[in-house]
């Protein structure tokens, strides 16, 4: 197991929580409805790979040689993906920001998703 994928995982999953509740019982008082759903988008995304996180910590024996590269990546789109459009959101909320140039670092964290889960599938193809 690698331990750095299951505690970042099991973090942002712990996170996903607290902003999924933050979101549904505070936000929606003060966000507009398109609002609300693109901080939800960003809730599910965390949580989604969280998931992919932990998993990548448990197969690892399997991948031992990308699981810490695979980590960085999703723990990096995480960051980027999420981060954003959480950033965005609140921003936007008190009419101080646009998507001007914030709103760059969400496909750019998309991306890591991206190359996180081709690097998962290509090394768990790879792998005996």
């Amino acid at each position: 197991m690698y331990k750095p994928a299951l505690i970042f995982g099991s973090l942002f999953a712990m996170l996903s929580v607290v902003f999924g509740a933050f979101g549904a019982h505070y936000l929606k008082t003060i966000f507009t409805p398109e609002l609300l759903s693109s901080f939800e988008t960003g809730v599910k995304y965390q949580m989604y790979h969280s998931l992919a996180l932990l998993f990548t910590g448990i197969i690892s024996m399997n991948i031992h040689q990308k699981a810490k590269l695979i980590t960085i990546l999703f723990t990096t789109g995480i960051i980027l993906f999420s981060g954003s459009i959480y950033a965005l959101c609140i921003l936007k909320s008190n009419l101080q920001i646009g998507l001007g140039g914030l709103g760059i670092l969400t496909p750019i964290g998309g991306l890591f998703f991206i190359m996180g889960w081709g690097l998962l599938a290509l090394n768990i193809a790879k792998s005996k």
